[in-house]
Order: C-alpha cells, then sequence, then structure tokens
C-alpha cells in the first residue's frame, strides 16, 4: 500500500465510520474508484481500532462515571450509582443482542447481498429512516435516568441491522435510539458508548494477523501506521463535527447524502459485480 493510499482509506474509514452513512459503503466505493483492493478483513479492523481509541479518549469521562458507578453500586446504592449501573446494563445487553443475531445472521448475507443494488437500496433505507425520524416523529426528552430495558433491547436489535452491507451501524442505533424515545444527546452518547463494545468484540479477529506479522506483510509498516494515525484523527473530528452539528442541525441532511450516495452506486457500478467486503 502507497503512503497516498493509506491516507485516503484513513481519511475515509475515519470520517465515516461514526456519521450516519455507512462506512462499508464509504469503503467499497474506495476501493473502486481507486481501483484498489482491500488487504484483507483484518486490516479494516485495524482501522476500526483507530476509530474506537478515539471514541474512549473523547468519551473517556463518560466511560469512567459508567465505569465507577457501575461497581460503586455494589456498595453503595445511591441514585447516581444506579443510574450508571443500569446504564452499563443497559449497554452490555444492546451488546449481548447484537453480538448474538449477528453470528446467527452471519450466514444469511450472501452475495446476493454484496451487490450494488442492495447497498443502493440498504443505503436509501437509511435515508428514509432519517427523513422519518424528523419530519414525523415527535422527540422525546427521556434521559439515562429514564432509560428500560426495552430501550436496550430495540436499540440492540437495530445495531444488529448493519450486519446487512450499506447499513450503518451508527445511522441504525441512533435512529432506534429516538424512535425509542431518547433526547438526541442521550441517542448520541448512547450510540458512541456501543460502538466500543462491538468494535472490541470483532477487533479480536485481527489480533492474530497482526501479532504474527501478516498485516505488515500485507499492508507494510509504516503505510500500516501512517493509516491508523490518519483514521484516529479523522475519526476524532467526525466525533466532534457529528455532536457539534447534531445539535444545530437536523438528519435530513444526511438522508439526502444517503440518497445521494445510492444514486452512484446503483448506476455506476455493474450491478452483477460482487463486492468482497471480507
Amino acid at each position: 500500500m502507497s503512503i497516498i493510499e493509506a491516507i485516503i482509506i484513513g481519511i475515509v474509514q475515519g470520517i465515516t465510520e461514526f456519521l450516519p452513512i455507512s462506512s462499508t459503503a464509504h469503503i467499497v466505493i474506495t476501493q473502486f474508484l481507486f481501483d484498489y483492493t482491500f488487504p484483507g478483513f483484518g486490516f479494516e479492523i485495524f482501522l476500526h481500532i483507530a476509530s474506537i481509541l478515539a471514541v474512549i479518549l473523547y468519551f473517556r469521562k463518560d466511560l469512567l462515571q459508567v465505569i465507577v458507578g457501575f461497581f460503586s453500586y455494589f456498595k453503595d446504592k445511591s441514585e447516581e450509582n444506579r443510574i450508571q449501573f443500569m446504564f452499563a446494563i443497559y449497554i452490555i445487553v444492546a451488546t449481548g443482542i447484537t453480538g448474538v443475531l449477528g453470528l446467527l445472521l452471519e450466514d444469511l448475507v450472501g452475495a446476493q447481498m454484496k451487490t450494488p443494488p442492495f447497498i443502493a437500496g440498504a443505503l436509501i433505507i437509511t435515508g428514509t429512516f432519517l427523513i422519518i425520524i424528523e419530519r414525523f416523529f415527535v422527540y422525546k426528552d427521556r434521559t439515562v435516568k429514564d432509560m428500560t430495558l426495552k430501550d436496550s433491547i430495540i436499540v440492540g436489535l437495530g445495531q444488529t441491522l448493519a450486519v446487512f452491507p450499506g447499513i450503518s451501524r451508527s445511522g441504525a442505533t441512533l435512529i432506534t435510539a429516538l424512535f425509542s424515545g431518547l433526547n438526541k444527546e442521550t441517542a448520541v452518547r448512547y450510540s458512541f458508548l456501543l460502538s466500543i463494545p462491538v468494535i472490541l468484540g470483532t477487533s479480536v479477529l485481527a489480533i492474530g494477523d497482526l501479532l504474527d506479522g501478516t498485516l505488515v506483510a500485507q499492508v507494510g509498516g509504516l503505510p500500516l501506521i501512517i493509516s491508523f494515525i490518519v483514521t484516529f484523527f479523522f475519526s476524532w473530528l467526525g466525533i466532534i463535527w457529528l455532536i457539534d452539528f447534531l445539535k444545530r442541525s437536523k438528519l435530513i441532511y444526511f438522508a439526502f447524502y444517503c440518497f445521494a450516495l445510492a444514486i452512484f452506486v446503483f448506476f455506476y457500478f455493474d450491478h452483477n459485480m460482487i463486492i468482497d467486503l471480507e
């Protein structure tokens, strides 16, 4: 991999990972536009680690608050500790649902779902629900202290949809969290924190390739380091931008982008093309 390719892929992965526009679709498009083949599933997960490191550092205070509150609740049943304890449980429940159902659905994601028409359709579905949540849904004002087990189940089911190519994980969790009645701030925070165990869980698959030198042989030492740093930097920028954007603007703009991208994917790529996402 050249340095330029490492930078381009790092930028694309970093910016799109947490926006509701499907990072998978963007990585696929990048591969074909630059006539480049992604060097294995391990490299993709490696870049996801960079993205999740940005989330951990950005939400470090929130994470510490949840972790401390979770363990403190066993000896101090204060209201604040109870809220953080239950929030940790809701993260665990949603992650568990996603993990189990993701494994069950993995075999269903066949070649017919890895084609440009399917990815274009998935992007249209994402965009449609973004419009529905923005135009036809009345936002509620429920916060972390108002969350229930039902919320975590709904969001966990929504997050599972990301197993299908073109469905954005962040978009699915954000939409279902808003549908369940959480306010924007809580929904965004829950979506980001949920990404940590999910991505770290899949990252186990890349450890072997990293330790035995496979990734270095496939990508090259310097490009590997550069792509990681660039992904981390642009993931950090993406997090800051998204949170600020949602405070002052609307999700419908992401919907328009998804529709435009779907049209591009549908008409630009050969419909019989099988896209290797692994």
